[in-house]
Order: structure tokens, then sequence, then C-alpha cells
């Protein structure tokens, strides 16, 4: 072969040829679209907003049902917001979402204590508390358990309820055995990854952007109340950390009761309140009587979609240990419901945003701009090599820079330059100003790895490689490899080897895949990587594994070929992942994903061109074959075991997975069933549903 046909032969196998795009620019419905993975992603990264009511106001709550008090009232109306919200940004731009929410919170609750990385400046990351360490990991191996045991119960759930009539399965089913949406149990596991999230130090999004603070009408010193609950929270046994910054919004609510107590009195308190306490407050009217599904203007209380997995446990065991027959849902009054949306929405546009973008500007003009441009950089210089232009603002005697304030104390104080512009940073993000956002972690990044405070360095390449990847804008490859890339790996190393963070590697590699697949085009390779690069860690569980090979396969599935052979397309890829995935389904003993696994398998296979297909490659056929039996037979003996055990009764069978093992007797052997089987549901097609 002559080198000039070498070469052209090289460049028509080369990859920009076999992609019919680089990629694409994410779409602005994308956010809006619930159950997608971006939707997911930009949900979990939301302003928290805690709540500390007093004593009187939790007791009416109480009274309506409600054993969490004011809190359990406000979480789901604080997840969907009504109505268009606007936002404007760092250039002035205003810009309007319909799907901004917020994260309630109970004040003080679900902090993290740092483990000190440091005992001194002279001393290294080895000499840290080995007790206080292991805590840490401790804590971040249960809570991925955790998230395994919620996803496994929904599972079991699912696998039990064949022969039973029960349309919500069935409905989750069929849309479980679409290939092109989103596995409900993969979006399920995504969002009690990202739910939950605790006060830390070396990230801000579980910090209280605002504080509401309640009273009831019932009290008879109203202004006196508030004052000690805000001092309680400022200055006394319920304040936050030194690394939470104390300067977050307060706002005030006078809950009236309806039922027992004059509006007239509550009116005249209510204004005293905007007297002493300012603007920032709200009259919440709500009646204190319990609700039930009879009384007409009842409706159901909204279920929390972002409650942490640990709470969806201890629910679980409640329910399993209480009587069966006991509806679990909440009730509240239709009038309650409508009080609290406009207490939500008031608070939200004219108090939190305005507070939020308020402190952006301040910030980034005072504090930013100074690390920005060429002046910046030689301050920055000048800090790391003289110590000169220390970062606190708090610190007494001489200059002191960033890498002593960080060795003494093992965080950054909420006073710092750096714990400032990282709460720049994520109010950015929160408020989706991808731009700004991505720039501020930029510089940071640098700043945390200079002071080898490795945790706030892997999150600030965390949230840089996102803002990066939301951001509308196309992403050359020069750009995906010398940024994305080596912030992924950054953050992947620093959270897995330096951290010994579990939960943070995983998040940050889920969360750049998704994003990555999301883009198309060359960068589903990228994204395909990262979840082989996540598999390999070993740092998930097995439910947590099988989902994972089951989205490989979806990332690959996605994959856009060229001309009537789909040159550049991953079809083979898929087809592998999800054999991989329905082995881990089924030696897990859950034949339904398994099934659907083997379906979508089927269906790669069938659509190749040409019908190049499986059928060409003996032992894989084999295997394939192999694995369909032995999951049909596991699904016919369990139908049938439980129609036996009067589970089905003579009740209509409605259940998608069970339409073809409704009439097998309960004893049959192995081989029979095997027959059976191969007649009645053939491995190439699917089952059908009437």
């Amino acid at each position: 072969m002559s080198p000039a046909l070498h070469g052209s032969l090289e460049m028509t196998t080369s990859e920009p040829v076999f992609d019919t795009y680089p990629g694409r620019v994410l779409p602005d419905s994308a956010p809006e679209i619930s159950g997608e993975p971006l939707h997911e992603i930009i949900q979990a990264f939301i302003p928290t907003v805690s709540v500390y009511a007093s004593e009187d106001t939790e007791a009416l709550i109480e009274e309506k049902g409600l054993r969490y008090g004011l809190w359990e009232l406000l979480r789901p109306f604080g997840e969907k917001i009504q109505g268009k919200v606007a936002v404007r940004d760092s250039q002035g731009v205003s810009r309007a979402f319909e799907n901004f929410s917020v994260r309630f919170t109970q004040f003080g609750e679900n902090v993290q204590h740092p483990c000190p990385a440091f005992l001194n400046s002279q001393q290294s990351s080895v000499n840290a508390d080995p007790k206080s360490a292991q805590e840490s990991v401790e804590r971040d191996k249960t809570a991925l358990a955790e998230i395994e045991s919620v996803v496994d119960r929904h599972l079991s759930f699912a696998e039990n309820s064949i022969s039973r009539p029960l349309p919500p399965i069935s409905d989750a089913l069929r849309q479980s055995l679409d290939h092109d949406s989103v596995s409900p149990y993969y979006s399920l596991y995504l969002r009690r990854l990202l739910s939950g999230t605790p006060v830390t130090p070396h990230e801000t999004f579980g910090h209280p952007v605002a504080c509401v603070i309640a009273i009831s009408s019932r009290n008879d010193a109203p202004i006196e109340e508030l004052r000690k609950l805000y001092s309680e929270s400022n200055q006394g046994s319920k304040r936050l950390p030194p690394w939470v910054d104390n300067d977050y919004l307060r706002y005030y609510v006078l809950v009236h009761d309806e039922e027992n107590d004059d509006i007239t009195r509550s009116m005249g308190f209510f204004e005293q309140m905007k007297r002493h306490l300012g603007l920032h407050c709200h009259l919440l009217r709500l009646r204190s009587s319990k609700s039930a599904e009879t009384d007409d203007d009842s409706i159901p209380l909204p279920y929390s979609d972002w409650m942490p997995a640990q709470e969806e446990l201890a629910r679980i065991h409640r329910s399993e240990d209480g009587d069966h027959l006991e509806d679990p849902t909440q009730y509240i009054f239709e009038s309650d419901a409508t009080a609290v949306r406009t207490f939500v929405r008031e608070m939200v546009t004219q108090s939190i945003i305005p507070t939020m973008e308020r402190h952006i500007s301040v910030w980034n003009d005072q504090v930013a701009s100074r690390r920005r441009g060429i002046a910046g950089r030689f301050m920055n210089l000048s800090r790391k090599w003289t110590g000169f232009g220390g970062s606190s603002r708090s610190s007494s005697g001489g200059n002191i820079n960033s890498r002593d304030i960080y060795d003494h104390s093992g965080y950054y104080r909420a006073d710092s330059t750096e714990a400032i512009m990282r709460k720049l940073a994520d109010f950015a993000f929160m408020l989706r100003d991808w731009k700004l956002a991505r720039s501020t972690y930029e510089l940071l990044r640098f700043d945390f790895s200079e002071s080898k405070a490795w945790k706030y360095h892997a999150a600030a390449n965390e949230m840089a490689a996102l803002s990066l990847l939301i951001a509308p804008q196309n992403l050359a490859s020069k750009i995906r490899t010398d940024f994305v890339d080596q912030m992924l790996e950054a953050a992947f190393y620093s959270y897995n080897t330096r951290c010994s963070a579990p939960l943070g590697a995983v998040r940050c590699l889920l969360l750049g895949l998704e994003l990555l697949r999301a883009r198309g085009g060359v960068n589903i390779d990228d994204a395909s990587r990262w979840g082989l690069r996540l598999l390999e860690a070993k740092i998930m569980g097995p439910v947590g594994d099988a989902l994972l090979k089951e989205r490989l396969c979806t990332c690959y599935s996605s994959k856009i070929g060229i001309g009537s052979l789909s040159w550049g397309s991953r079809r083979r890829k898929a087809a592998i992942w999800s054999i991989l995935a329905a082995q881990a389904w089924n030696q897990q003993g859950k034949h339904l994903p398994a099934r659907k696994c083997l379906t979508v398998c089927r269906k790669i296979y069938d659509n190749m061109p040409h019908n190049k297909g499986i059928a060409q490659f003996q032992p894989a056929e084999e295997y394939i074959h192999s694995l369909e039996l032995e999951v049909f037979e596991q699904l016919a003996l369990h139908g049938a075991a439980r129609l036996n055990n009067g589970r089905g009764g003579g009740s209509p069978i409605i259940d998608v997975e069970n339409q073809a093992f409704a009439n097998l007797p309960s004893k049959r052997t192995s081989a029979v069933l095997k027959t059976e089987l191969l007649e009645t549901a053939p491995l190439r097609g699917e089952m059908r549903v009437d």
C-alpha cells in the first residue's frame, strides 16, 4: 500500500469522520423534563431554607397530624414553586424559569463537622485524627448503603407484586420496559444520591440561604419571642459552626390559627413585626384541626421527591411494622395548601432571590474581581511566596495566608476570601449563572491545591466541570480534554484517594457522565469512559453497579452513526453492556430488570443493518439464549408460586411482567417449563401487553 493511500485510509477511519457532529448545546427545555438526569442535577443544587419555629408553632402544626412540625408542611411546596420565577444574572440579564425550587430543612440538622487535615503547618496529613477520618469514611459508606437499600426495596416490591392487581406498579414497569426512557430505578438512585445535602465546610449548597423564624398567634409576646429565636440562632446554642456564614436572611412568619384565634389581634401583631423587624415578614393563615380524607376540601399532602435515603428507609420500616390497613397518606385542607404556596412564592421572589443577587454583586465586585486579571494574579503570587495580602479578614496579629488558616483548623472560616468566593460560585450556580460560577470555581481550584485542602479542591473541580458542561455553548475537543477531563480526574482522585470520600467520588463521575451523554456526539465516548472508570473503582454496591451498566448501554445506544451501515455507532457495545446488566440483575435475583435488559439487547441486535446481529457469533448467541431461559424460568416459577399461595386468587392479572405466566401450573419440571416458555414467549420478540 502506498504511503498516500495509507494516509488517506487513516483519515477515513479517524474519529471526527464517524461522528455526525462533535456535540450539541444542551437544549433549553432539557431542565424542564421531569425524570431526566439533567433536570435532577439542576434540582439538586438549589437554595436551602432552614426552618426554626417556636414550641407553640410546632404544637399547632402537630395538631394537624404532621409529626415533624412546620418543616414537614413546607418542604413539598418548596420543590415546585408555582409560576415563572425571574432571576437576574451578573450581567444584568433577566431570565424566567418554570421549575425553580428551594429546599426546606430543619435548622441545625445534618451538620457534618470536618476532620482536621493538619495538626499544624509543619505536620503532614498522615497525622490527622484517624478516628475522625474513619468516621467520615464510614458515614459516606453508610449513606451509599442506604441509597442501595432504598432502590433494592423498590425493586423487591416490583418482584413481589407479580400477580397483584396494582396499577401503579404496572405503570412503572411499563415505563421501565421502554428503552428510550430513563429507568425509574436509576432516577430514584440519582435523586437519593443528591438528596439530603449536608452542611459541610467544603461546599455551601447545604448552608442556609435564609431561615424561616416562625411563631404562632397563640404567643402573647410575639416580638420578644422572635428576638429570642433570632438570638438563639445567631449567638446561642443553636448557632451554626464558624465555617457557616451567619449573615443569612431571616424571614419572620406569624402562623395564625384560623379556627381559634382572632384575626384582628394577629393583624396587630403582624404590623408590629413589620415595624420592628423589617419587610421580610409574612402572615400565614392555617387551620389547626386535622384534615381527613372524607372532608370536602381536603387534598393529599404532596409527596417529597427529595427526601434523604435514611428518611425513606425509616418510613418504609414504620409502614412494615405498623398496621397495613392504615393509609399512610397525610391530608391537609386546600385552603392551607393555597396559603403555603402563596407564602413560599412570595418569600422566594421578593426576598430570597433579590438577597442572593445582591450578595453575588457585592462579592463579585469586592472579592472575586480582585483575583481576576493581571493585578489579581500578581497578588496571588505575592501571597503564595511572601505571605503578603493575607486572605482572612478576621485574622488578628499579622498577615496570615490561606495555607496557615487551613492548616490550623482544617477548614476556612466563613469570613475568609476562599469561603466567600466559594459561596459566590455556589450562589451563581443555584441561580443558573453558569459563566460566573465556572470562572469563580476556576480561581478556587488553584487556591485549594496550594493549601492542600483536598476536599475543597475536589469539590471545586467537580463543580467547575459541571458548570462548563451545563453552560449553553459548544465544547471543542481541546476544551473537553484540557478542562473537563482534567477537572473530573482531579475531583475523582481527591475524593477517592486523598479524602476517602466515596460518596463524592460517585457523585462527581455520575453527574459528569450524564452531562457528557446529554451533549451527544464525541462526548458520549467520554461519558462511557468515566462510567467504566467508576465501575473499576468498585465503590458502588451491587444495585448501583447494575444500574450503571444499564446506563452505559443507554450511552452507547445514543451514539448516532453515518450512512446505511451506521458507521461510528456503538450498537455492539450497547448490546454487550445490556447483557452484562442482565447478568448482574440475575445474580441478585432481580429478574424483571434482567428481562428488560435482555429485551433491549435483542432489540439492538435485530435492528443492526443487513441483519448482522448476534446470530453469526454462535457462543455469544448460546450464552444469551441460556440467560434468557434462566430469567424466564425464574419469573414463571415466581409467578406460579404466588398464584398457588392465594395471592393471585381468582382476580384478573394485569401486571405487565406476568402476562405469559398466568396459566402455568406450579409443579412442572425445568425442561417442561423451558419448552413452554419457548413456545409462548419467543426469545427474539417481546411479550405482548394487551
